[in-house]
């Protein structure tokens, strides 16, 4: 037997004012998308922002269901529109952010399981990282160069 064992780095900024110009329009971009979020069911409004290589960016807001399966959170809802909108381009960078009145969001939050398996497929696929940035509302925000710190081991078929 051998262990395996996996390490994560994330550079971590107080605010959104350390980020670089772009990644702070594009951190109020994804800001901007939790107005468009349909929660009333866990009062927990997820907004992105995702830049592509050719500078447009597409935001997504999750959107929920009564019956909750149906739903979908705000990083797939704005990779399928990239997949469906841009399938030559490359996604440069995504951001992630979440408020509510009943969770705590002051820290940045870590996107579900399924929508970091979705992101992986698509820096696969691009062959090239995707620069992730996680914003929580006291401005703190972590920054992962690549899905491997999220989740160091992802389903692929090859």
């Amino acid at each position: 037997m051998k262990k395996l064992h996996f390490t994560s780095e994330f550079n971590c900024y107080d605010n959104e004012n350390e980020l670089s110009e772009s990644h702070f329009i594009l951190t109020k971009l994804a800001i901007e998308a939790t107005k468009n979020a349909y929660a009333p069911y866990s009062q927990f409004y997820v907004g992105t922002a995702i830049e592509l290589s050719s500078g447009v960016v597409v935001q997504g807001s999750n959107q929920e269901n009564a019956a909750y399966p149906s739903g979908l959170c705000a990083e797939r809802v704005a990779l399928f529109h990239v997949g469906h909108q841009f399938p030559n381009e490359s996604i440069k960078t995504i951001v992630i952010t979440a408020k509510s009145s009943i969770h705590d969001t002051q820290k940045p939050v870590v996107p579900c399981g399924a929508c970091i398996q979705v992101m992986s497929e698509f820096e696969s696929r691009q062959n090239t990282p995707i620069t992730i940035l996680l914003h929580g509302n006291s401005g703190l925000v972590y920054e992962s160069i690549g899905l491997k710190n999220l989740m160091p081991l992802t389903f692929e078929l090859k």
